[in-house]
């Protein structure tokens, strides 16, 4: 399983890129979940990306050398990327005002897997105090995009880092709880939709541990992520008009 190793941090955020951006044009130019087949396949492209995020927070969480500033530096981005994936789909800026999923970007639940990751490992907090925390954190951060679940699947990746097999288990069984209950509740062709993020185990399995030359990745992402927004909205106006384009 996986490409023998031979990608690097860098080569994986890349897809995680194409494949988001692919994603964000389907949706704008395709409104809602539609079920024609090339749209659906341009959306399975697009569930590369949520999985490769998890997996390098909890990456992020074992080589930052300052944790707090690693969280504080994912909430700011999280802030100035509401803004921008709000506008990008045509919802309101204000949360929870259209309902309580898809409030606000993956981002903001990134940012606490972070601060949940950080809590969990902490030996003087009881075992007690970390699952009061964790629940608090999937409560917060429950309207975001991949709602708490962006929260729980790096978390659980942290725990098991160095065991690809148990972290391909955790990014199947994460993004089944998350498909489970948009098929029940919500949009079943959607919820179907989301159980191909396991077509990204193949390529975490071949990671090589490595970040890559170019040291700017991350830099590229915290930029590129929100303009890239702006540019869906602009499309979607165009395109649409002032409406929601993501359901």
């Amino acid at each position: 399983m996986g490409l023998q190793k031979k990608l690097n941090g860098n080569q994986i955020k890349l897809i995680a890129i194409i494949a988001m951006t692919v994603d964000h044009l389907t949706w704008a130019f395709f409104p809602g979940t539609q079920a024609v087949w090339y749209v659906f396949m341009l959306h399975i492209i697009g569930r590369l990306t949520a999985p490769i995020m998890w997996f390098f927070i909890a990456e992020g969480c074992h080589y930052t050398h300052n944790v707090r500033r690693y969280a504080g530096r994912l909430f700011l981005f999280a802030v100035i990327s509401h803004f921008a994936y709000d506008f990008a789909f045509g919802i309101p800026f204000l949360p929870l005002s259209s309902g309580a999923f898809n409030q606000t970007s993956v981002m903001w639940s990134l940012a606490w897997a972070v601060a949940a990751i950080s809590i969990c490992r902490q030996e003087r907090i009881p075992q007690w105090g970390k699952i009061l925390a964790v629940l608090a954190i999937c409560m917060v951060s429950f309207p975001s995009d991949w709602s708490s679940i962006a929260v729980m699947c790096p978390l659980y990746l942290y725990s098991h880092r160095g065991n690809m097999k148990k972290q391909a288990f955790d990014i199947v069984f994460w993004s089944f709880i998350y498909a489970a209950v948009y098929f029940l509740f919500i949009d079943k062709l959607y919820g179907v939709l989301q159980m191909f993020t396991f077509l990204t185990i193949p390529i975490l399995s071949g990671y090589n541990g490595q970040r890559g030359n170019w040291k700017g990745m991350k830099w590229l992402f915290y930029i590129y992520y929100p303009a890239h927004l702006v540019v869906i909205g602009l499309i979607r106006i165009l395109l649409h008009g002032d409406v929601s384009i993501i359901f």
